[in-house]
């Protein structure tokens, strides 16, 4: 199914947000030199924002995977992305780093409990740590969303690759292993695979357009997730996945497959980005019986996507 030009509309905040982070990785490619490291925990982004249109959660669920019907009256919390990144983006800027080369690394993402569709959400944003050893840093930026009457219902951290590395020592890729959706690992350091015994959840396609579609849903328009030529020239065969894309196929195949359809089953995930998923791709969701979750080929294949999750039932033990 192709997704709708019409919900572009609602991603000019989206947009705009992520266009002044390039604006601003463009005016200072190498970071801000003698710039003072911020204090962390950083200050807190609010604001209320509209429901968010029907429409779009509607389509945004069919897109991943997921049952429209399943969220009758609610929100994924996986959609996120597309309410958080503004604040997120306003948070990120003034950092003494090269933003212009920030890669997503993952995310831990908690739900307490359901996000109304019917009722504006409350946002707030922040910078809660960061991991500079000198050769990269690693940005935790944390997302709270409520409701004035459901407050902090769904708690994201996502986790910014930086690299601080000169430019050709860059091409032996990050120091810890992580790719963060770009850089190639180093290859003394051995891929990340699924496991042999992970059972399959779910198989599934993703065309070569998949990453327009996503942008359209989400508001993220990084040209590497949708125009051929500028992932080419990144360094890509062909344009590669959203990170937030494969999250979200994998968490709607969890709950397909382990908790009968309930998306509210789901309690928390903590998922890395190990390698890019170039399109047009046919990949697989697989699960141990521990809490373990990939996006892969196949069993003792790569994995683009490796996490842990845990359910209500676990929280409630």
């Amino acid at each position: 199914m192709t997704v709708s030009l019409r919900h572009v509309v609602t991603q000019a905040p989206v947009i705009f947000a992520l266009g002044r982070v390039a604006l601003e990785g463009l005016r200072h490619p190498r970071g801000q030199a003698g710039a003072r490291r911020p204090e962390v925990p950083g200050p807190w982004i609010e604001a209320e924002l509209a429901p968010r249109p029907a429409a779009l959660v509607r389509d945004y669920v069919r897109h991943v995977g997921g049952d429209p019907g399943a969220y009758r009256g609610v929100v994924p919390a996986h959609l996120f992305p597309q309410w958080g990144f503004p604040l997120a983006a306003r948070a990120l800027a003034g950092l003494p780093y090269p933003l212009a080369r920030v890669m997503n690394a993952g995310c831990h993402i908690e739900q307490f409990g359901r996000l109304p569709a019917d009722e504006p959400l409350h946002v707030r944003a922040r910078i809660e740590a960061i991991d500079d050893d000198g050769r990269r840093a690693i940005i935790t930026q944390r997302i709270v969303t409520g409701t004035a009457r459901t407050r902090d219902v769904v708690v994201a951290d996502l986790r910014a690759f930086v690299p601080l590395a000169r430019p050709e020592q860059d091409k032996k890729g990050p120091r810890d292993g992580s790719n963060g959706g770009g850089t190639r690992p180093r290859a003394d350091k051995p891929r990340p695979t699924v496991p042999t015994d992970a059972r399959e959840l779910a198989f599934f396609r993703v065309g070569a357009d998949a990453g327009l579609d996503f942008a359209k849903l989400t508001g993220d328009f990084n040209p590497i997730h949708w125009v051929p030529a500028y992932a080419r020239a990144s360094g890509f065969k062909s344009v590669i996945l959203h990170g937030f894309a494969t999250l979200a196929r994998a968490i709607e195949a969890l709950n397909r497959a382990r908790f009968a359809g309930d998306p509210f089953e789901l309690s928390t995930l903590d998922a890395r980005f190990t390698r890019p998923l170039v399109l047009p791709a046919r990949v697989g969701v697989y699960a141990s019986a521990d809490g373990g979750v990939w996006v892969g080929d196949a069993p003792g294949g790569g994995a683009y996507l490796e996490g842990r999750f845990t359910t209500r039932g676990d929280r409630a033990r």
